[in-house]
């Protein structure tokens, strides 16, 4: 084997236990263990910390990977939607999911989350989905779209508000119930 199948042998594993990971802490939250994200993942134990070294390490690696994800739907969304109203929209839907794990997660892992947030791969990520927001905000503004009162920090707070866990429901929020308040947001949004 080659160097370049070693390298791409590795970056598969790891995107496999970066996904494993993150199913396993949407179902199960803090109670996740290492060894049940090898388990899921299908690697072995010295795999998995051969990548990962500790569990604050494999929390920031799918948090990180999270942020990515999000990132990559808003540049999809503004490359690929005809106007940038339509772009807003489908990153917003589109990226729901990613960002109520993250909600979730700051709170799950508190001291990680709070490491992150100095993190130069977040602050960066961070800046790119800022800048491509800004972008489709004020391109929607521009088309008469959005309202004109709207910035990126308000869409930002109302997404966070939106999909901030709400302790002591009686009934916690399905995929469905999400995506109908985000219609209501979205709605409220237009010009």
């Amino acid at each position: 084997m080659t160097g370049r199948e070693l390298r791409a042998d590795a970056r598969r594993k790891r995107e496999q236990i970066i996904d494993a990971a993150r199913a396993l802490i949407a179902e199960r939250g803090a109670a996740v263990r290492m060894d049940d994200v090898a388990r899921a993942a299908g690697v072995g134990s010295g795999t998995l910390y051969r990548r990962f070294p500790d569990r604050e390490e494999l929390i920031r690696g799918v948090a990180l990977d999270s942020f990515a994800r999000v990132v990559e739907r808003a540049r999809t969304a503004e490359d690929e939607e005809p106007d940038a109203w339509r772009g807003l929209t489908r990153f917003l839907r589109e990226a729901a999911a990613d960002l109520r794990l993250a909600s979730w997660m700051s709170i799950w892992f508190a001291e990680t989350w709070a490491r992150l947030r100095v993190d130069e791969d977040n602050q960066r990520m961070r800046a790119s989905l800022l800048k491509i927001l800004d972008r489709l905000v004020r391109g929607a503004q521009h088309d008469g779209a959005l309202r004109a009162d709207i910035t990126v920090e308000d869409l930002t707070m109302m997404l966070a508000l939106l999909l901030r866990p709400i302790p002591d429901l009686p009934t916690p929020l399905t995929p469905q119930d999400v995506e109908r308040y985000l219609g209501f947001m979205i709605d409220g949004l237009r010009a």
